[in-house]
């Protein structure tokens, strides 16, 4: 959920990096919050408005379109592409595939031409660290 939030918090900000962990972390929260906006609509009998998307997901669809857009450019970024590779979203089929593949590659170690490693990366915990076991109990 982190994630979720540093993403908008970052709401139009098309510079710098983000990180796989970022960018498919939004993109989960982003489908979770979707599908319950589309599960608002559908249980309030509200009717389509425009596109046959209905109020409360053509309101979050709104909100959350721009942060999308720039999670996505400085994703490209952190794999040392230029942004304007979204544009490959308007070729049909093959743009979407190439750019999920593209997403899917890690980033660029270090430094690169549009700024430093994501700060997730550099500093990221192990998932799971393994406890230190207890110490047998002494017999006397």
């Amino acid at each position: 959920m982190d994630q979720y939030l540093a993403v908008l918090s970052k709401y139009a900000v098309f510079s710098g990096r983000a990180g796989r962990r970022e960018y498919w972390m939004f993109l989960l929260f982003n489908l979770i919050f979707s599908i319950a906006a589309r599960f608002v609509d559908m249980t309030s009998g509200s009717e389509a408005i425009l596109m046959g998307m209905r109020p409360v997901s053509l309101a979050y669809g709104l909100a959350v379109a721009l942060p999308s857009l720039a999670v996505g450019v400085r994703r490209l970024h952190d794999i040392g592409y230029s942004g304007w590779w979204m544009l490959l979203l308007i070729v049909p089929f093959i743009g979407p595939v190439a750019l999920l593949v593209m997403f899917c590659l890690a980033g660029d170690q270090g430094d690169n031409r549009y700024g430093p490693a994501p700060a997730a990366a550099a500093a990221q915990a192990p998932i799971a660290e393994e406890a230190p076991r207890p110490e047998p109990p002494q017999q006397s």
